[in-house]
């Protein structure tokens, strides 16, 4: 069963996933209706932790916790004691010291999370680190796709762009080839981590493979500031023969969905007319996480009961 912290995909199982997506349908709910002032998390509070910009992830974390009764504390590395030379497990058992039960953290260096928790009592929910994982943009992901399709079992999922430097790619395919999905995969060779394949995915040779039959397809950003140059000649020229347009999406099913973490590169990952067509789920997927991330606050708070308050 999920434990004190969410810090990936890779070791949690398919029951735990489910679990979340269960929760979060009942949670969906109350936000379609409009109720934004609940009782669930009444006397808690969630730190948000964020040593890397963030817009989506920051903001959907924040009103979750609001929407539940919980206190907030936005902590941006800039403007913290981070730049006085304070640690990370510092920071940790400062927010530790102040009775936080909840701490959200992104990090640019993969494992961060993983130190954290082993050094705090608060549980701590991985909001991106590094290159490694992105659990929570998966989950959301999951949420999505289930809402559509009903379930994951023979589920063709296209992901295509910058898989390199993506921890939502790895997140989704960790746990969607636990939940019975197929997975490809598509991107220069230059952006393709090597021995991706013994992780359960499947390397298409071309886009037209990638997208051939697929439920989903999923694009991701181009990450420039990970990148130190020279993995692609132009931006204009990765469209040409890796982006996606209305004339792409034929090949997969009819019923298709197509997805992006955000923000979107209009014109490079995908077209304008893919990005607002009726296919497209991406707006759906930033209402979708904020029901998610209230669910896996909601279960942490939950297993925290009975036990020790941070």
């Amino acid at each position: 069963m999920l434990g004190k912290d969410l810090l990936g995909l890779y070791d949690a199982s398919a029951e735990d996933i489910v679990a979340i997506l269960d929760t979060a349908v009942g949670m969906k709910k109350l936000l379609t209706q409009n109720l934004k002032k609940l009782p669930h998390l009444q006397g808690r509070t969630v730190t948000t932790l964020f040593y890397e910009n963030s817009t989506r992830t920051r903001c959907s974390f924040e009103l979750a916790a609001k929407y539940l009764g919980a206190g907030t504390v936005n902590v941006s590395a800039s403007s913290s004691s981070v730049q006085k030379g304070e640690t990370l497990i510092d920071t940790g058992r400062t927010l530790d010291a102040m009775k936080n039960d909840v701490i959200v953290i992104r990090h640019p260096m993969g494992g961060a999370p993983h130190l954290l928790a082993r050094n705090v009592k608060a549980s701590v929910i991985n909001g991106g680190d590094g290159m490694n994982e992105h659990p929570t943009q998966a989950l959301l992901d999951f949420y999505t796709m289930r809402e559509k399709f009903g379930s994951f079992k023979g589920l063709k999922v296209a992901i295509l762009g910058d898989i390199l430097h993506s921890r939502v790619a790895k997140s989704n395919l960790f746990g969607l080839t636990k939940l019975g999905a197929e997975v490809t995969m598509f991107a220069p060779a230059t952006m393709m981590p090597q021995g991706i394949e013994r992780l359960g995915a499947k390397v298409a040779s071309s886009r037209e493979e990638a997208i051939a039959g697929a439920n989903v397809v999923m694009g991701l950003r181009i990450q420039l500031e990970r990148m130190q140059g020279g993995l692609f000649p132009s931006l204009s020229e990765y469209n040409k023969y890796y982006g996606v347009g209305e004339g792409d999406l034929k090949g997969a099913e009819k019923d298709c969905i197509v997805m992006h973490p955000g923000p979107v590169n209009r014109g490079v990952e995908f077209t304008s007319a893919v990005i607002d067509g009726e296919n497209s789920r991406i707006e759906e997927q930033v209402l979708n996480g904020v029901a998610v991330r209230m669910a896996l606050l909601f279960l942490l708070c939950k297993n925290r009961q009975g036990g020790e308050k941070a």
